[in-house]
């Protein structure tokens, strides 16, 4: 293996924008994610629909989804 070309790991925490934080390895400075396992559907077992400027309503009555 060559000496020297590998990046620095470092402990840095992470911090999660539902304000979950935790410390892993990591080559960057500093981790700030929009979704973690605490707030994921998949963990949680929630689902939770995030609309961004009414995309949700314009596909359903594009398509004629009724609620």
């Amino acid at each position: 293996m060559k000496a020297d070309i590998h990046p620095q790991l470092n402990l840095v925490t992470a911090h999660c924008a539902c304000g979950n934080s935790f410390e892993i390895h990591s080559t960057q400075e500093e981790l700030r994610l929009e979704i973690c396992n605490a707030c994921h559907p998949f963990f949680t077992g929630k689902q939770k629909l995030v609309d961004t400027a009414g995309r949700v309503e314009r596909f359903q009555r594009r398509y004629g989804i009724k609620k």
